[in-house]
């Protein structure tokens, strides 16, 4: 099959995938005061900062129309590259999960807007969400979303072209299982984990912990949102006997610094 019509194909599996679940994750969700309230919050925060003078409003209209990350999170993301850059906290940047690459563009903006020149590492299938598992608790509600958050890979790459952030970014396609642990990247100043389902967020702690600097920013879109993200955090930083301080972004999104060994 040729490149365009694979794509196309690829396109229409993950709009059906997404027309399949709204109705059945809304009652769902609803059942949750404290998300109805953040998505309010959420709407005036969105609103507010297509109008706002600020510097992280000016980075946020430029990628707003490529992300699904709340303003919330993606000022995480502002502050912790600001955070690294101000303490010279050495490593790459690394995001897991980058679908249509706005969040991703947001930290590279920033860093050239601090003058600061990093390896900026995306791993993603570019296919859209691979399955649930078993192992993730909200199976059900889950399952309606694989081949959703699709973002193409020609589709990302030419959204940092467009913004003149492209040198120094690695996309790298495939499963996070197949992908990273093959990946040569020796030390991490911010690690992005976006990869909404127990396995993947599982593989990206396994792999790419160890390699953040003493300091360094580890956000997590998902914490609070799926529950199989939460389960594999949870586990993993209880099977090292690690006590977690993590910042709290908005319902779904974490942040925390990881601390000296």
């Amino acid at each position: 099959m040729e490149s365009n019509q694979l794509a196309e194909k690829q396109r229409v599996l993950a709009e059906a995938g997404q027309a399949r679940h709204p109705f059945k994750e809304i009652f769902y969700r609803l059942r949750d005061p404290a998300l109805v309230g953040d998505t309010v919050m959420r709407a005036a925060a969105q609103s507010w900062h297509l109008i706002s003078p600020s510097e992280f409003s000016k980075l946020y209209r430029q990628v707003h129309g490529h992300t699904m990350c709340s303003v919330a999170r993606l000022r995480g993301l502002h502050e912790g590259v600001k955070w690294v850059i101000e303490k010279h906290l050495d490593g790459d940047i690394v995001e897991c999960g980058c679908a249509r690459g706005g969040s991703a563009a947001l930290m590279a903006l920033t860093l050239r807007q601090l003058g600061e020149r990093r390896n900026l590492w995306l791993f993603d299938t570019f296919e859209g969400l691979p399955a649930p598992t078993a192992d993730d608790p909200d199976y059900e509600i889950a399952e309606l979303f694989t081949g959703s958050c699709l973002g193409q890979l020609d589709e990302v790459r030419k959204l940092f072209q467009d913004q003149g952030v492209a040198d120094g970014v690695r996309f790298v396609k495939g499963l996070f299982q197949n992908t990273i642990s093959q990946s040569h990247i020796e030390r991490i100043a911010l690690l992005h984990i976006d990869g909404d389902w127990y396995e993947s967020v599982k593989v990206c702690l396994e792999e790419l912990y160890d390699r953040v600097v003493p300091g360094g920013i580890i956000q997590f879109d998902d914490y609070g949102y799926w529950k199989g993200a939460r389960k594999a955090v949870d586990e993993f930083f209880a099977k090292r006997g690690i006590k977690v301080e993590m910042k709290r972004l908005d319902y779904s999104g974490r942040a925390m610094k990881r601390a000296s060994p």
